[in-house]
């Protein structure tokens, strides 16, 4: 039985568990070091809200490769931290940096937070890095969740500002449009910005039971790449499929404006673009 078949998901969350449990899931966990270098300019200001202490449990919602739920059980020494995700593949590939980096109190299982049945009252502090997006039922997603703490436990989220504050979404997707006009994922969707209106976040979270809801917006850079060459293929890996319905003069058109962006945000530290994002506090009540 694949690993797809084995886990168990909320029929709201089927089409995730086949991007992120297949070629999605995959090319994340084999590119694992950009995807992380990617936000790590996040990395500081998220764990400073999340404010891991030393015998807190935590759990990792949507962990992906797991470095935020190692770098909170190296926070929580005599705590301890689970880390959760559809991805069989990033699963894995967390599991083997926590044996090589020698982290004992940290764990992590492929399964639907939306559904899976935590044990509750049991975690200090829910943090999730720009995974809690794709919920097929974000209420019922934090309802379950909020039941996995125990009251006064603290949420944590990274999640996008609008596509209109980030310069990395808008040309990237642009160029690979090839002058396309592509329609808009309704604003209840999953995907990168389900969470970007506070006033949508706060509405969701009041009714699966949190209150004293803060956003923090932030700005940073974000790195794609060692130059342009790796920037290219690095972007075309993880947005390649745009590509699909495009002739042969649309696909060379969209091929030339992919260069085009990231030749023009090549520094020298890598390929750079501007992004934002909200970082949000909330408490079980």
């Amino acid at each position: 039985m694949s690993a797809t078949n084995s886990v168990h998901v909320d029929p709201s969350n089927a089409e995730q568990l086949r991007a992120w449990d297949g070629e999605e899931g995959a090319y994340w966990a084999d590119k694992a070091e950009y995807f992380e270098r990617a936000l790590a300019a996040y990395h500081d200001p998220f764990f400073a809200a999340a404010a891991v202490g030393v015998a807190d449990s935590i759990l990792d919602v949507g962990c992906g490769t797991g470095l935020t739920t190692r770098d909170a059980a190296r926070s929580a020494t005599s705590g301890s931290a689970l880390g959760v995700d559809l991805s069989s593949r990033m699963i894995e590939h967390a599991r083997s940096r926590a044996v090589a980096e020698g982290i004992g109190n940290v764990s992590y299982e492929q399964v639907d937070a939306q559904i899976h049945p935590f044990e509750p009252r049991t975690f200090d502090v829910a943090i999730s890095q720009t995974g809690a997006m794709f919920f097929g039922d974000l209420t019922a997603a934090f309802v379950n969740v909020g039941r996995a703490l125990r009251p006064g436990g603290r949420l944590v989220l990274l999640s996008w500002q609008p596509p209109a504050n980030n310069a990395w979404v808008r040309e990237l997707t642009g160029a690979l449009a090839a002058g396309r006009d592509l329609p808009a994922p309704p604003p209840d969707a999953p995907g990168p910005f389900s969470l970007d209106d506070p006033e949508r976040v706060r509405a969701i979270l009041e009714a699966a039971g949190f209150g004293e809801i803060e956003h923090q917006g932030i700005t940073a850079d974000m790195w794609f790449g060692h130059d342009a060459d790796d920037a290219y293929r690095f972007v075309l890996g993880l947005l390649g499929w745009m590509l699909d319905g495009l002739d042969d003069a649309g696909r060379a058109r969209a091929l030339d404006g992919l260069r085009s962006t990231v030749t023009a945000h090549e520094t020298g530290g890598g390929v750079i673009y501007e992004s934002a994002a909200w970082i949000v506090r909330a408490t079980r009540m």
